[in-house]
């Protein structure tokens, strides 16, 4: 048993340690999918009332959260929104941005 509870652990800790590095659009669907499965697992336990029907939810609800978390990210060469920095006029005396900074 308590050789189970240890790979459990370190899986989750692996998992964890997983999601930390990537484009924010991969990060995204790590947490979405750690949100759905956890979610899922409860759903499952309290509809069925036993392990498998945990299982199966956590299941569920990670592959669906990993999609959800994924495509409700920015893409990933999103810079921010831009505004100017720097204003300038042209020939005709209007008001142009000559450079721009994102945030």
């Amino acid at each position: 048993m308590r050789k189970t509870g240890f790979v459990v652990v370190a899986l989750g800790a692996a998992l964890l340690m997983a999601g930390c590095n990537g484009t924010p659009r991969e990060q995204a669907a790590a947490q979405g999918g750690l949100l759905g499965a956890a979610t899922g697992a409860l759903v499952g336990a309290a509809v069925t009332g036993r392990a498998s029907g945990a299982l199966a939810g956590a299941a569920i609800g990670g592959a669906s959260g990993a999609i959800v978390g994924s495509a409700s990210a920015p893409p990933d060469n999103y810079r921010g929104r831009r505004r100017c920095a720097r204003v300038g006029y042209d020939y005709d005396g209007n008001r142009i941005c000559r450079e721009y900074y994102y945030d």
